[in-house]
């Protein structure tokens, strides 16, 4: 990552809603550093009803990484209050606040529209849950990162990727093709942002990769090509092609 692109995206000011409901609070410290990658966390609040125990674990989490508790009673058996008191925050803050972009922590699809809806208004969108997700709600974000990656023990590396194979194919197929030049070499950076945008819960690691470019370079139908870059020797932009 160079320094200009860096500085840019500790300027980016993120408000993380968490809807403590439907999050593990086991992976706050892990969720709250991938939030780092995208920009500042100048908002951090947790939902849910602070005075039932199945919300204890939370409480430590609150306390360490300095999110504020926002209570919501459970007013109706079955209603679920705590969607409700997120989505009134999230319009508000869209409206009052200077923000860059949301964080939705939750794996509720309830939040689908309001994902929508702050995209309309020109802001990004990164949502975390789980793998149980429902695609809509997914599709909704600008990015979407499954909290299961985000355990302590890093990526294996492995030298054959895990996941659907066929769908991955297909997936980095369409975009080397949809960015590459007339000699079929793309960058791979441009590589990732087209999946990312037709894919929001793409990432490198759900097949066992800490990187992109170790994915690809473990793929059998692409080729990785290292190349310095004219403006800095040590610095190497990677390009990729279709064999």
């Amino acid at each position: 990552m160079t320094r200009e692109l860096s500085s840019a995206i500790d300027n980016l000011k993120l408000a993380v809603l968490i809807d403590a409901d439907n999050a593990p609070s086991s992976r706050c410290g892990e969720l709250l550093a991938e939030v780092s990658t995208f920009g500042l966390a100048s908002i951090k609040r947790a939902y849910g009803d602070w005075t039932t125990t199945h919300l204890k674990g939370w409480k430590r989490a609150l306390h360490d990484h300095a999110i504020q508790p926002i209570q919501q009673f459970a007013y109706t058996t079955g209603k679920n209050a705590t969607d409700a008191a997120l989505i009134i925050d999230a319009m508000d803050l869209l409206h009052q606040a200077h923000l860059d972009g949301f964080v939705i922590v939750s794996s509720d699809s309830d939040y689908t529209r309001l994902a929508t809806r702050i995209r309309e208004s020109g802001l990004a969108v990164y949502g975390f849950g789980e793998k149980k997700t429902p695609p809509a709600f997914v599709s909704a974000c600008d990015r979407f990162v499954f909290t299961e990656i985000l355990a302590a023990e890093p990526a294996r590396d492995e030298k054959a990727p895990t996941g659907d194979p066929k769908e991955l194919r297909r997936m980095l197929t369409t975009a080397i093709e949809a960015v590459s030049r007339d000699d079929g070499w793309a960058p791979l950076g441009a590589v990732g942002s087209y999946v990312n945008k037709n894919h929001p819960s793409f990432d490198s690691r759900n097949y066992g990769f800490s990187k992109l470019s170790k994915l690809m370079e473990s793929l059998d139908y692409v080729i990785v090509d290292f190349r310095e870059s004219r403006s800095d020797a040590d610095t190497h932009i990677v390009y990729v092609r279709l064999k």
